[in-house]
């Protein structure tokens, strides 16, 4: 289950660093957008990518995500790839987060074969940058 409030920010237009090892155990980074279905967080990639290539090897990932609204805000997820996604669904997710982020379906012509990344989160923390996090909103 993702907790509050990593599972609101992932649902929102927010960005991520999303973390995987390589083969040689050094971290490879990319910012990417990212969603949540309540009980994981997403991302979606193409198969043919590194960071595909290093989940299947080494499912341990790190997802930072940073309210856009305030970016001395953000949510650390550590956990593991336990699933993943492909063909029409993955498609489909792709343009849902396009029309999300950036207001248009993803671009027809740099659709490799697309994958949904499932993450269960085995630690979850929310950190505000020069104090603690504010008490939620009600």
């Amino acid at each position: 289950m993702i907790d509050e409030p990593a599972r609101s920010m992932a649902q929102q237009a927010n960005f991520a660093a999303f973390t995987t090892m390589l083969p040689s155990g050094q971290p490879m980074t990319h910012v990417m957008w990212v969603d949540c279905d309540g009980e994981f967080l997403l991302i979606n990639t193409e198969t043919h990518r590194a960071k595909f290539r290093n989940v299947q090897r080494n499912p341990r990932v790190t997802v930072t995500i940073w309210d856009r609204d305030d970016p001395y805000r953000y949510v650390e997820v550590r956990g593991r790839v336990v699933d993943t996604v492909r063909g029409v669904v993955a498609r489909e997710h792709i343009d849902e987060l396009s029309m999300r982020y950036v207001n248009h379906p993803y671009p027809a012509d740099k659709i490799g074969e697309r994958v949904i990344l499932k993450i269960r989160a085995d630690r979850q923390r929310e950190k505000v940058l020069g104090g603690e996090a504010p008490p939620p909103s009600t």
